[in-house]
């Protein structure tokens, strides 16, 4: 049997000695815990791409209505947040076939957080033709510089004041609108001004740790450059729906469909959903 000799004991009891040991045991300690973060991002990544909505990211509302814009904007969005997907009915004549492509949309990119809101009192107060279905939906005027009677009065504040709700309950840091800014000499909830005073507004509304931006990612960019963009992030053009008037094909005439047939033509690119006729608006 052998015994440790006393110069090692007396080795063993010195504070250098403790002091190495000790930090033996942190330079462990930190390693160990990178191995579980390295893990941790690993899981992170495999649940993401899975779509079962557990992310290191931070969390993003995006308002979808289903068409073009939207899907863009949520696309844009995925890049840099988890994604929470809010959808409006509020009576529009193509309510049905707008929930579909939203649902379609939220598939495509794994939501797995959505929230359908029914807006009826935008209906029964009426003033636009895609809720009053005593109005006729215009047909398109591109050159029109008046406020078209497809406008639903404030309906983007009616949109960012539940998104804003939602986000303070769910803690998402920004909202994403489609807003474009092309738009905006016949919508006026489309301007940027508009949005820059919301989120002010928001400020001054909610708790005073609610920190909740407004991003509108499109507003400067043209239908052309909003197609451009989509096709670059790979986004389901073809599941989404922008027409005022139909809900099985679309009618190609009214402003809606009109913007969106001019944004492909000008790129000299087929508009992957179906119509009933797709008149030149070049």
């Amino acid at each position: 049997m052998s015994y440790p000799s006393d110069k090692n004991t007396r080795y063993k009891n010195t504070f250098v000695f403790k002091i190495v040991k000790y930090n033996r045991f942190l330079i462990e300690q930190i390693f160990k815990n990178q191995y579980i973060i390295f893990l941790m991002i690993l899981v992170s990544l495999a649940f993401n791409k899975q779509g079962y909505g557990f992310s290191l990211k931070n969390l993003a509302i995006v308002a979808v209505s289903g068409g073009m814009d939207s899907c863009v904007t949520a696309a844009i969005a995925a890049k840099d947040y988890e994604l929470a997907f809010a959808h409006f009915n509020y009576g529009q004549r193509t309510e049905a076939r707008e929930l579909k492509a939203f649902h379609e949309i939220a598939d495509f990119y794994h939501v797995s957080k959505r929230l359908v809101i029914d807006y009826l009192h935008l209906s029964k107060i009426g003033g636009s033709s895609l809720t009053d279905k005593s109005m006729d939906v215009a047909k398109a005027d591109l050159n029109n510089t008046e406020i078209p009677t497809s406008y639903v009065p404030f309906r983007n504040a009616n949109i960012l004041t539940a998104c804003v709700s939602w986000a303070e309950v769910i803690d998402a840091k920004a909202i994403f609108i489609g807003a474009v800014f092309e738009d905006s000499s016949g919508y006026p909830d489309c301007r940027p001004d508009f949005f820059k005073s919301f989120e002010q507004t928001i400020d001054l509304g909610t708790k005073p740790k609610t920190k909740i931006k407004i991003e509108t990612p499109i507003i400067n960019l043209s239908k052309t450059e909003i197609i451009t963009k989509g096709i670059e992030l790979n986004a389901p053009l073809q599941l989404t729906w922008s027409c005022y008037k139909n809900e099985d094909e679309a009618c190609g005439v009214c402003d809606s469909c009109a913007l969106r047939l001019r944004g492909f033509q000008k790129l000299e690119k087929e508009d992957p959903i179906d119509y009933v006729e797709r008149p030149n608006y070049l």
